[in-house]
């Protein structure tokens, strides 16, 4: 049975997450566009995490979207503001309006001699389909729904309790408990000093260290600035300043990585108060930026480690025994509770199965067209922020370039464009290229990029706002 046509739009803009309202925002004004949603509440990833502690790990000067300033006291912001940033952000443009909400995409099929898409769409258990002249994707890249969980032997003997970050219980009691966090990313720094304060214990149970850097979780000089400039100038100064500060420690760390690690460890050694810690458990093998460093805001986490009620510990996993954790050296860490913080799982286009005249498409078979578009796929975008910087950064550059795309077909009257990927560019890269285990895992799956444009994504917020700024149209493109 065929799924019933809901409507029809000009944009069809897949979730409502910071990047799917930032595209809104950012269309030509007079288009018709719909934005549909899974969830049941606008806000995307700062609606579905909910554990102890979450929030921004970019400062939310950057993170925020660059036409509405952040009012909030903190620059490390938590999670709920997030969410209710984003929402205030779409009820204030006129967006909320245009979110149908618990409808799932699961398929995009081109029909080239319609020239549109239909996406068939799953709501309250019920096939609906919508028809578009232009769709995109602002689901991200992670797994909502399936997170990476490794499976460890002896879990069914596990006295405890057992969770993922991905799945918060909402009445977890953790007061007076001993709690073991597996992983080393942001997730697990952000939840082991939320949770001291009302465990008994809580340990950070790593196989391989990460590089944390602490920063205040309030701007002093950004509040400062705020209180005698106009909100736009200062929102502008602000971003540019933070821009600056995160860009250059990339560069730096890549220039000088040696510098940047001792400067780290002195940092994480000031925090802890012990040298041994630093160099034990806060020493990866690879260089700064090589994976994303982790923040960690007025040192949080290290004043947990050094009031003992936190403590790290770097191993191998052997087994889960029924009184916590067992390493392969034999010592066994107890828990009541283990959070199993393991990462994400990548999952392109938010698990929409793409498919051009009834063809699958293959992903890893093309390439990316200025971040935006993808080689040999008309009237088609997707939003993906940076991985090393903020992602609203690289997700605003292609808000823009979108709505640059929507101008010139409403000018010259053109009802399809497809980047078409010259011969010769050869195998490419990822398009989200950084050793961290959660991409690599996906590298096969992704998209191509090379290192020139139009055919490219730097991850180099100047390269990349240079060239994408004054992209042209008429490059690799074919109109009709």
């Amino acid at each position: 049975m065929s799924p019933k046509q809901s409507t029809r739009h000009d944009v069809l803009i897949i979730g409502a997450g910071l990047s799917g309202i930032n595209v809104a925002c950012r269309l030509p004004e007079g288009t018709d566009y719909a934005v549909i949603e899974a969830r049941s509440r606008i806000g995307g990833t700062w609606d579905l995490f909910r554990y102890p502690g979450v929030r921004s790990d970019s400062d939310v000067y950057t993170l925020s979207y660059p036409f509405r300033p952040w009012k909030g006291r903190d620059s490390i912001a938590d999670g709920a503001d997030l969410r209710d940033y984003i929402e205030d952000t779409a009820v204030e443009k006129g967006i909320v309006d245009k979110v149908t909400f618990n409808t799932r995409a699961t398929a995009a099929d081109w029909d080239s001699a319609a020239g549109e898409w239909t996406v068939t769409c799953v709501r309250d258990g019920v096939e609906v389909a919508y028809a578009a002249k232009y769709l995109v994707c602002s689901t991200g890249y992670y797994d909502y729904d399936s997170p990476h969980a490794p499976v460890f032997d002896g879990a069914e003997d596990f006295r405890g309790c057992v969770v993922h970050p991905q799945f918060w219980p909402e009445d977890l009691d953790y007061t007076g408990k001993n709690v073991v966090v597996i992983g080393s990313g942001a997730t697990a720094i952000t939840l082991v000093p939320s949770m001291a304060e009302d465990a008994a214990r809580v340990t950070m149970l790593q196989r391989t260290p990460t590089y944390v850097l602490s920063q205040p979780r309030v701007d002093k000089f950004a509040n400062a600035l705020r209180r005698t400039l106009p909100g736009k100038l200062s929102n502008t100064l602000v971003r540019a300043k933070n821009n600056s500060q995160q860009w250059a420690l990339v560069v730096v760390s890549g220039r000088f990585p040696g510098v940047v690690k001792r400067l780290l460890l002195a940092g994480v050694a000031a925090g802890t108060g012990s040298k041994h810690t630093a160099q034990e458990h806060f020493t990866p093998p690879y260089n700064p930026w090589e994976q994303r460093l982790c923040i960690v805001p007025d040192s949080d986490l290290f004043h947990a480690i050094k009031d003992g009620s936190a403590e790290v510990v770097t191993g191998h996993i052997d087994c889960f025994v029924p009184e916590g954790v067992k390493l392969s050296d034999g010592s066994v860490i107890p828990a009541d509770i283990i959070v199993t913080a393991t990462g994400l799982r990548i999952e392109l286009l938010g698990g929409v199965t793409l498919s051009l005249d009834g063809e699958p498409v293959d992903f890893s078979q093309h390439y990316t067209w200025y971040g935006t578009m993808f080689s040999g796929i008309p009237n088609f975008s997707a939003v993906i922020g940076y991985i090393n910087h903020s992602w609203t950064i690289r997700a605003d550059m292609t808000a823009k370039m979108i709505a640059k795309i929507l101008r010139r077909m409403r000018e010259t009257g053109s009802t399809m464009v497809t980047p078409i990927a010259p011969s010769g560019l050869g195998e490419g890269r990822p398009y989200m290229d950084m050793q961290s285990g959660y991409l690599a895992r996906a590298a096969a799956a992704m998209p191509r990029a090379t290192q020139k444009y139009p055919w490219s994504v730097q991850q180099n917020v100047l390269v990349d706002t240079w060239n994408t700024g004054r992209a042209s149209l008429d490059r690799d493109l074919e109109w009709r």
